[in-house]
């Protein structure tokens, strides 16, 4: 009787942790806020092969090691962050406007660096959001 109350008290307690573990990932990040200026600026980058090019490989050096490879918020680095990281191929991403994307991207917050020095050139910066424009489900 004691063996059998063990056990399912230990299901039950991995199944609850395991919850919780995987809604902490899966939950919505908190509001991001962005003023409506930069919410509304246009991206003055054309989405062509050359951008997406340049956005991939500035992806590729800047943003998968924690946003992965893909965008699925999978990247090596992404369990060592406290912030949730959002699914870049989901709708709630996808609808936000390159404005949007640019100043998340250029600002950061929490465990997201700015990238304001890091990539200066801001071509380079609109290229990671028309290449972010490519991660879909």
């Amino acid at each position: 009787m004691r063996r059998k109350f063990f056990i399912t008290f230990s299901v039950i307690a991995i199944i609850v942790f395991a919850s919780g573990f995987s809604y902490r990932f899966q939950q919505d990040p908190k509001p991001w806020p962005v003023p409506e200026k930069n919410a509304k600026t246009a991206n003055p980058i054309k989405s062509d092969a050359e951008s997406l090019k340049t956005g991939k490989e500035v992806w590729a050096k800047h943003c998968q090691s924690c946003h992965g490879k893909m965008g699925k918020g999978d990247g090596s680095k992404a369990a060592q962050l406290k912030t949730a990281l959002s699914d870049f191929t989901s709708s709630e991403v996808q609808k936000q406007s390159d404005g949007m994307l640019f100043y998340k991207s250029s600002e950061g917050r929490d465990d997201m660096p700015s990238f304001k020095k890091k990539i200066p050139d801001a071509d380079e910066l609109w290229a990671v959001v028309n290449y972010m424009r490519t991660f879909k489900k």
